[in-house]
């Protein structure tokens, strides 16, 4: 299939990437395989499924790797449990600490909780509570400080040097990586016939370590990263060749939204990653509706980039390609869901909100209903204005939310409400 233009392509090469060296210089085949033994018995070896329905959306041959069945419903798990298994007995007695706003704080808690180790983790203190209460109950202490991301680091710094605890870095650790590319290993072992995994990229963790295990057991296997338009710290970072530190983000996919990918990561993405694309929110929200709808599975916005880098085609396959979109997670707030879900189905044309102005007087709205109705929408609700300023004393301004078919249905309504004379306007 053809595709719009990718924002970044790297050739894979062989040259400086020794699998299973050993050397300590970069992650590599060998940091993987040790952690595959030491996350074994905390972490899931989670389902690939093929789909049937995105096979026959795309054309391509499409296996979910269905990282929210994971404990702690995300990959995080994985890296955490990697990292506490190499501390020292001095740091095990000192006990970890980090910062994180959601998955990276439960893998840690329940990773520290199994291996007897004393865990704090600083969230934001406006972090969802859902988050807050499962990361309690994986046995860390909680402290909610600052307004977002970066002040809750800083005040775990400051623990980390207060009470001498190892901190536990959300991606930028080779020990962290090597924990998330035992997905690798387990992609390729149910499904060694793969062509290209795709992959979310927030700092970098996830595809460094899954770049590394697939290069070093199956090097022309493709693997591309995806990241939200709103947060392309990877994506920009590529082009200019340096990491370039973005001044904000703003995406609905929360997990991936970071200002910059990490020193060490960077260096594994343009070592081993082929591509790197960009999804718009309202793509992932599309690709979450539909793998909410259509694959019965739940994804949060950062898991749903890869699936949407394959349904939009944001990178070139040929029909019948064997991809693996890599889903990440599903630890999607509830008022979240809501909002993506309802963004989803404004994008497919599920759902219609418009406005017109009608004649205030007995009959009018009546009439404007049975249009709607021949044109075979359904109507969800509808809210009067007779006090607008921008309306007629004797006129009323009426807003009707709307269940539609698809575009091309949302397209027949309004040519036939305009058509009958009314002006309106579409709000959503």
């Amino acid at each position: 299939m053809q595709s719009r233009a990718a924002l970044h392509t790297l050739p894979f090469s062989l040259n400086s990437y020794q699998p299973g060296a050993g050397s300590g210089a970069m992650l590599d085949l060998e940091d993987v395989l040790a952690a595959r033994d030491r996350v074994a018995e905390t972490s899931r070896h989670t389902p690939l499924d093929h789909s049937h329905t995105f096979s026959a959306m795309t054309g391509a041959d499409v296996h979910l790797k269905l990282e929210t069945f994971q404990r702690t419903g995300a990959f995080k798990i994985r890296g955490a449990t990697n990292r506490i298994a190499t501390l020292s007995p001095e740091q095990r007695e000192h006990g970890v600490v980090t910062a994180s706003a959601g998955n990276h704080a439960q893998g840690v808690a329940l990773a520290a909780t199994r291996a007897g180790v004393d865990s704090v983790v600083v969230m934001p203190e406006h972090a969802p509570v859902s988050k807050v209460k499962a990361t309690r109950h994986y046995g860390a202490t909680v402290v909610l400080h600052g307004e977002d991301y970066s002040e809750a680091q800083a005040r775990a710094k400051d623990i980390e040097r207060e009470e001498n605890r190892t901190y536990v870095h959300a991606f930028d650790d080779w020990a962290v990586m090597a924990g998330q590319g035992t997905i690798g290993f387990e992609i390729l072992e149910d499904c060694p016939e793969v062509e290209t995994v795709v992959v979310p990229i927030g700092g970098g963790g996830l595809i460094a370590g899954v770049a590394t295990a697939i290069k070093g057991r199956h090097p022309d296997a493709r693997v591309i990263g995806v990241q939200a338009e709103g947060a392309s710290s990877a994506a920009a970072s590529l082009a200019k060749g340096e990491i370039e530190v973005l001044e904000g983000v703003d995406t609905i996919a929360d997990g991936i939204a970071t200002r910059r990918v990490g020193e060490k990561t960077f260096e594994v993405i343009q070592e081993r990653v082929d591509e790197v694309v960009t999804v718009s929110d309202s793509e992932i929200a599309v690709a979450l509706v539909y793998a909410l709808e259509r694959g019965k599975t739940l994804l949060e916005g950062a898991a749903a980039v890869s699936l949407a880098a394959v349904l939009e085609e944001a990178f070139d396959y040929e029909d019948d390609e064997v991809i693996v979109p890599l889903l990440s997670g599903g630890n999607i707030d509830m008022n979240t869901l809501t909002t993506v879900i309802m963004r989803g189905l404004v994008e497919t044309g599920r759902y219609l909100k418009i406005r017109t102005v009608l004649q205030d007087v007995p009959g009018a709205l009546v009439h404007l209903a049975e249009e709607i109705a021949a044109a075979e929408a359904n109507i969800y609700a509808v809210h009067h204005d007779r006090t607008s300023r921008d309306v007629a004393m004797n006129d009323a301004e009426i807003e009707i939310e709307l269940e539609t078919r698809g575009q091309d249905h949302v397209d027949a309504l309004l040519s036939r409400l305009r058509e009958a004379g009314y002006d309106v306007d579409v709000l959503l």
